[in-house]
């Protein structure tokens, strides 16, 4: 029988968003934007989010702009991954959101991760983790423990790109063709290949960054599941 902490698998985390229509999941962690009418609504519903919080015993990072709210849910205990926990806080802070007048913005979700093209990644990791603070999770990735700054993932290529740094941003997949469609009409070149899981965006000089969505997640999951990389 699962239990509240165990982390939920694909399907069953597709399910679950089925009932969750603020939210929207990627990297590991459900996320939504609770926009209210002023700066005092929207505090205030961060007070109730506090509430909750403390009830359930399982707390979110929840960042307040003005009167904006972008709240991500996960289960660090096991490995930064969604669990019952998660879906169950994420239905109540839906709940309270209406009661104080809060509208879910699901296209201003964003996530950026920093990419390192590299053939060798244990031999670069232990720099980037101990200059940042950070700790390094099963995929070899390395988080913030504070979850401020961007995460680092280190894609392993035999062919590295020359131009080896690059962002990942990871939108919802139902709200990525507006985002696509306008980085085409900036002006950059577009490389759908890899589409749904991402879509590489090259400037004019070269730079690069990837438009990923919760394929992308996925596809990386099953990499991991074949890999010997361990829990630090």
């Amino acid at each position: 029988m699962m239990q509240a902490k165990d982390a939920l698998e694909p399907a069953a985390l597709m399910e679950k968003l089925t009932q969750l229509p603020d939210w929207r999941y990627g990297r590991g962690s459900l996320r939504t934007v609770l926009k209210c009418e002023t700066s005092e609504a929207a505090l205030s519903l961060f007070a109730a989010i506090g509430e909750l919080a403390q009830q359930a015993n399982h707390h979110p990072d929840v960042d307040w702009r003005y009167n904006t709210l972008f709240v991500t849910l996960t289960s660090h205990d096991v490995g930064s991954r969604v669990t019952g926990r998660d879906t169950s806080l994420a239905q109540e802070i839906s709940a309270h959101s209406v009661k104080h007048g809060a509208k879910a913005h699901p296209d201003l979700i964003r996530t950026v991760e920093i990419a390192i093209d590299t053939d060798a990644p244990q031999e670069i990791s232990s720099m980037w983790k101990t200059a940042l603070g950070y700790r390094e999770l099963a995929d070899g990735s390395l988080v913030d423990p504070s979850g401020r700054g961007p995460a680092i993932w280190f894609q392993e290529t035999e062919t590295p790109n020359p131009n080896r740094l690059h962002l990942d941003i990871t939108i919802p997949f139902d709200q990525s063709a507006k985002t696509l469609e306008a980085l085409g009409q900036s002006g950059a070149i577009l490389d759908s290949h890899s589409a749904p899981q991402f879509v590489v965006a090259t400037d004019h000089q070269g730079n690069r960054l990837c438009i990923c969505t919760e394929q992308e997640e996925k596809r990386r999951s099953e990499l991991v599941e074949g890999s010997n990389f361990l829990l630090e």
